[in-house]
């Protein structure tokens, strides 16, 4: 895992110490080395920040240049199929590395750019083509390793983080109002925006194509997830299921260095240790729990850890905890309010002391069904009683809006932002303020089906996948999330999704395949997301404590009024958002 880094002047000489300092902005991403590539005009340049698993020599430096000098590569990620693909190419390449990096140039110089479609992995590239004059920025398909990038009529700057952009001092801090609307809405910035004026992410599974000579750019999206409606029998894809995640977590833990896992004790990050064994590892597993919660996971994390007789480490969160909270803007750059943020840093922090790199179970409840919401509109769709179904006929129910609702935390729609915000920022409110669930909302799907595949867009692509990586990052960890097999997505959503949803057992095809290696009490285990207890986060005191004097406030941006009036509560979910923007604009802004 690594930071990468690049910046194309149309005229002007690139400052080299300036370049230099922008990279050490993201160092803790790669803290193993750095290197800078230098074109001969001084009008292209590429970073990267290293974090070493494969061929730990300094042949494995990046950017790396092409046996022939035609090619330059800066990569953020894992290619877990490298070696399969290096047996294909071995024809048409002399490689003098071990890397997966390496592989990436002598595929790209085999079948164009087309080469990403044979690419399993977690990948933010940069490739330079000098012979056509072109850079190519390419994110993986889930959106699980970050890309943003800043364009402007004389440059272009792409970097992992939004810091090493701003650091350039080439880019005016101006917050995107509508981007200040959107994340009160998500929870987060959805893609393509950033909460900065003029600075942009690329999407999941899109490729933006940069000529250098008309200086202009072009995006688009290489990979689409397709849906049918097949049968199989069910013990077959029960076995096809199985052998898919065996695989997968086996090319997961190719490295030269150990890896260990994340353990909660749920079906996700237990089945991961299971696959890990059954490949001869054993790992080091790292939960975190909450004080005083009989529901805390790192109590079913050591029942998992003592069945499968897999070491578990452990560190426990109460309200000192939440001063965490300070250091966040610097951890995620742009708001982020899942409430998950502190415990992922912490856990995150606490496996960096033991490994390099950990397994992680997301996406598991994306493609295999295991979020509450999507149980609950299944019932409400499929399983009501007559009475009811006759009922949905004369009011029927509007997908987006319920999915708006599940993911809220903390509702915020056209109404309640102008009544948040002071009069001259309303402007900036989206007149469809769910725009984003609505562009990745399919009707051509079967109901179950579109709820997952905005979860794959909207939920795990910009908030969840955003977490995992800033929090553990920030703490020079790598985490892999062999779910997030394209390879095991495209399996599942051709099915019939009978075939892989049932009501009486979450994540069937999942249960199925680990049910005779778990215990029982695990496997009766009540779905509970990533949470702490409730009191954790509201503590109105603590709340009020912290906005007072608001930064937000001062600068005109929110009511005071609007403030006063949550304070009054018991507690209300938009003070958990309005405090992580506090922090984050009076970090960034203030």
């Amino acid at each position: 895992m690594c930071g990468i880094l690049g910046q194309i002047n149309k005229t002007d000489k690139i400052d080299a110490d300036l370049f230099s300092q922008m990279l050490h902005t993201i160092h803790h991403r790669g803290p193993d080395g750095n290197g800078i590539y230098l074109d001969k005009h001084n009008q292209l340049a590429f970073g990267h920040n290293r974090l070493a698993f494969l061929d730990l020599s300094d042949a494995g430096k990046q950017p790396l240049i092409s046996n022939n000098e035609q090619i330059v590569v800066t990569f953020n990620g894992e290619i877990y199929n490298y070696l399969e693909l290096k047996k294909q190419l071995l024809d048409s390449y002399t490689f003098i590395t071990n890397t997966d990096t390496e592989v990436i140039i002598a595929a790209y110089l085999k079948w164009g750019i087309d080469f990403v479609k044979e690419l399993k992995g977690m990948f933010a590239i940069a490739i330079y083509d000098k012979k056509i004059n072109k850079v190519f920025l390419i994110r993986d398909r889930f959106g699980i390793k970050p890309l943003y990038y800043f364009f402007n009529e004389s440059c272009l700057i792409f970097a992992s983080e939004l810091k090493a952009i701003l650091s350039s001092g080439l880019v005016k801090k101006e917050i995107d109002y509508s981007s200040f609307s959107d994340y009160f809405v998500y929870r987060y910035i959805p893609s393509p925006k950033t909460i900065w004026k003029n600075i942009y992410k690329i999407p999941p599974a899109n490729l933006l194509t940069f000529d250098v000579d008309t200086f202009s750019h072009s995006l688009f999206e290489y990979w689409k997830l397709n849906s049918k409606n097949e049968q199989e029998k069910s013990d077959l894809l029960i076995d096809e299921i199985n052998e898919i995640l065996q695989l997968s977590v086996s090319e997961h833990t190719r490295a030269d260095v150990p890896i260990g896992s994340f353990l909660s004790g749920g079906y996700d990050s237990s089945a991961i240790v299971h696959y890990m064994k059954r490949s001869g590892i054993n790992p080091e597993t790292f939960s975190i729990g909450f004080k005083n919660w009989e529901k805390s996971e790192h109590q079913f994390a050591e029942i998992v850890a003592t069945h499968l007789n897999v070491p578990n480490k452990y560190v426990i969160a109460d309200e000192s905890s939440l001063d965490l909270v300070n250091i966040m803007p610097i951890v995620y750059d742009e708001p982020i309010a899942d409430i998950s943020i502190v415990p992922t840093y912490m856990v995150s922090k606490l496996a960096k002391q033991n490994v390099k790199a950990v397994l992680s179970g997301e996406g598991a409840d994306e493609i295999f069904g295991g979020y509450t919401w999507q149980h609950q509109y299944c019932d409400e769709t499929y399983y009501k009683n007559w009475l009811w179904k006759i009922k949905s006929i004369f009011k029927k129910r509007e997908t987006v809006n319920y999915y708006a609702h599940a993911m809220s935390m903390g509702w915020f729609d056209k109404d309640e932002l102008e009544n948040m915000l002071t009069p001259a920022l309303h402007q900036y409110i989206p007149s469809d303020v769910h725009w984003f669930y609505r562009k990745h909302y399919n009707n051509k799907l079967t109901p179950l089906k579109s709820i997952q595949y905005m979860d794959m867009k909207c939920f795990m692509g910009e908030l969840v996948l955003t977490k995992i990586d800033r929090a553990s990052m920030a703490n020079s960890l790598e985490v892999r999330v062999p779910f997030l097999d394209h390879k095991l997505f495209e399996k599942v959503f051709l099915l019939d999704e009978k075939q892989y949803f049932n009501q009486h057992q979450t994540k069937f095809l999942l249960y199925e395949n680990i049910k005779k290696f778990l215990p029982q009490s695990i496997l009766n285990r009540k779905k509970q997301g990533f949470v702490g207890p409730d009191n954790y986060y509201m503590n109105i005191e603590y709340y009020k404590k912290e906005l007072a004097n608001s930064n937000l406030v001062k600068h005109n941006i929110i009511n005071q009024s609007y403030l006063d009036h949550l304070l009054k509560q018991d507690y209300n979910w938009k003070l958990w958002k309005i405090l992580i923007m506090e922090k984050w604009f009076s970090h960034w802004v203030d």
